[in-house]
């Protein structure tokens, strides 16, 4: 079932989405050559301290993190740990912050220091496709407007789109319906609207759209091991159009 938020319940999200996007503002600072996972875990844990909010990653399902770091290959819920960003990485995290009792889901991709151009393409483009799919984020359009313009556009530049993760509707839950896949036909799926709460978040790699999963049961990597890059916000749809949460 799809939970519509009233104004006052998105109230209450554009605040924890902006917690989520300061704590996300403040990571993509950290992102050096030297520094640790761990580290940037632990940054996450007193920011979200200080802020009286809660981690809504830490315990979910057993994961044992606050935020996920995932590095190069490495597409989503990498667990932070004694890992050195190195100069030339790209680095992933997916962070969410619960206030007031509801969620902000965040992430972004970065290069650590000096990138490759195929990697700062990879990037750009993992981005751009992510605002492709918010821009279709309106009421009385259909959830795979979303879906396929995301697929379109990272397609369209040589990347590929990962099929076995999506997005979610979010809310007083993490994952609540509809999912949101970055994939699909357009004109297909439940119709947009006013009210609907959803993160959207691209994944995409540089070469196969597909992935596996490690030994620890959470990281997960492209099968070929090339690259991936992963970027998310959570919009709320109003009767103007998208609007982005999780943004300071």
């Amino acid at each position: 079932m799809i939970i519509l938020k009233s104004p006052e319940e998105i109230k209450l999200m554009r605040e924890a989405g902006r917690a989520t996007a300061e704590l996300c503002a403040l990571l993509k600072e950290k992102i050096k050559p030297g520094i640790t996972t761990l580290s940037l875990d632990d940054i996450a844990v007193s920011f979200i301290k200080k802020r009286k909010a809660i981690a809504a990653f830490l315990g979910y399902r057993g994961y044992p993190k606050s935020i996920c770091v995932s590095i190069n290959e490495e597409v989503v819920h990498g667990i932070p740990g004694g890992r050195v960003l190195q100069e030339g990485d790209i680095v992933s995290i997916d962070a969410g912050v619960v206030f007031g009792g509801f969620i902000g889901d965040m992430a972004f991709s970065a290069g650590v220091g000096k990138i490759t151009a195929e990697a700062q393409k990879l990037l750009s483009v993992t981005e751009q496709s992510l605002y492709q799919g918010i821009a279709q984020a309106r009421p009385s359009n259909h959830l795979g407007d979303i879906s396929h313009a995301v697929q379109e556009y990272a397609e369209s530049n040589g990347f590929s789109i990962v099929e076995q993760y999506v997005g979610h509707g979010i809310g007083r839950q993490m994952h609540e319906d509809p999912q949101v896949p970055n994939y699909g036909p357009a004109g297909c799926g439940p119709m947009l609207k006013e009210g609907m709460t959803l993160a959207i978040e691209p994944m995409v790699n540089a070469g196969t759209y597909e992935v596996e999963v490690l030994d620890d049961d959470w990281t997960v990597v492209t099968k070929d091991r090339k690259l991936s890059a992963h970027f998310e916000h959570t919009i709320a749809i109003t009767a103007n159009g998208p609007e982005i949460l999780t943004k300071i």
